[in-house]
């Protein structure tokens, strides 16, 4: 019998001092992982995940995700060296291409190739064994070695993609493939296909990698409130993801209006244009009633892992305990 885990996502926009007592509150709740999110023009996430490191004990800690265009693989080697040692071992490795990197002047050219190289470099650092990698992008000559002794030669590595390239490579390469922006069960069988395509290639199987789903989430037992503070809150990331979901077709006058606010800077305004259904397709949002049937159908589906994104709840502490105390109850785990 398998048992889904139940993840938070956090966004790195807090003052220090504030992450470890979130951590900490999600750890005694029984979360099994909790991230801290890399998304353009936020705080770097190291800070908070060390500051998590030292409030926790058991739960793994990683950013979702690091990307390798604006922080060399050997810097993200030497962070995520930091936070397993810190931790005790409890860190994994999240690598994607990164989103909105345009506005800083960065072309993700050959996104695939990047991760795939990145993950060479940063587990040929951590070896110790000073083979070097054989890289286009990122090569690691021969001989170079980390000067200071690190906690696993291999942290587990989370690959976070949508498409059929990047789901390819995690299933030949990682052990877990996060799908980030969406709460759609229908979304499970299309990745889990997606990934047997790597898979077979590594002789492996797609069940090797586990498969994580995670979206905006604010639960609040004023469920309309919830909901409305969601629709400002998954305004940007439905304009970056809604076409990547093969599954869902929208209205193009519903996209251009979103991208188009959200451009203008109002995110409000934007996610007032979002109905019900398309609202439930990339959030968890309402009550805890309403956010627990929303993440019991991606576990029926099949997903490994569900993660309740950034801010949880009307307040960052209110809503992890209300996931932690109202949403967890509910839901079956075991299978």
């Amino acid at each position: 019998m398998s048992r889904a885990e139940i993840g938070l996502g956090i966004q790195s926009d807090k003052a220090p001092g504030a992450y470890g007592p979130l951590a900490a509150g999600a750890e005694r709740h029984g979360i099994d992982v909790v991230s801290v999110f890399s998304d353009l023009l936020f705080q770097p996430p190291i800070a908070a995940l060390l500051e998590m490191a030292a409030a926790t004990s058991r739960v793994r800690l990683g950013a979702a995700c690091w990307n390798p265009y604006s922080l060399h693989p050997y810097e993200i080697a030497g962070q995520v060296a930091a936070l397993d040692a810190a931790s005790d071992g409890r860190a994994y490795l999240g690598l994607a291409k990164g989103t909105w990197l345009d506005a800083i002047g960065l072309r993700q050219t050959k996104p695939v190739a990047h991760l795939r190289e990145a993950a060479g470099h940063i587990y040929a650092l951590l070896s110790g064994e000073g083979a070097g990698f054989e890289g286009e992008i990122y090569p690691l000559a021969p001989g170079v070695a980390l000067r200071y002794p690190v906690r696993r030669a291999r942290p587990p590595l989370l690959i976070g993609a949508w498409g059929p390239l990047g789901a390819a490579l995690a299933g030949r390469i990682a052990d877990e493939l996060k799908v980030g922006g969406t709460a759609n069960p229908a979304m499970v069988p299309v990745m889990r296909e997606r990934i047997g395509v790597g898979a077979q290639k590594a002789g492996r199987s797609a069940q090797d990698v586990k498969l994580v789903l995670g979206a905006v989430t604010v639960v609040d037992r004023d469920g309309r409130a919830a909901r409305s503070a969601a629709r400002r809150e998954v305004a940007m990331y439905l304009a970056a993801v809604a076409d990547l979901d093969p599954t869902v077709e929208l209205p193009d006058d519903l996209l251009e209006s979103v991208r188009r606010l959200v451009g203008e800077g109002d995110d409000q305004a934007a996610g007032d244009r979002i109905p019900d259904d398309v609202l439930d397709l990339f959030a968890f949002s309402g009550t805890p009633e309403h956010v627990a049937e929303q993440a019991q159908s991606l576990i029926d589906a099949g997903a490994d892992r569900v993660d309740f994104g950034t801010p949880q709840g009307l307040t960052d502490a209110g809503g992890i305990d209300l996931i932690g105390t109202a949403v967890m109850p509910l839901l079956k785990l075991d299978r």
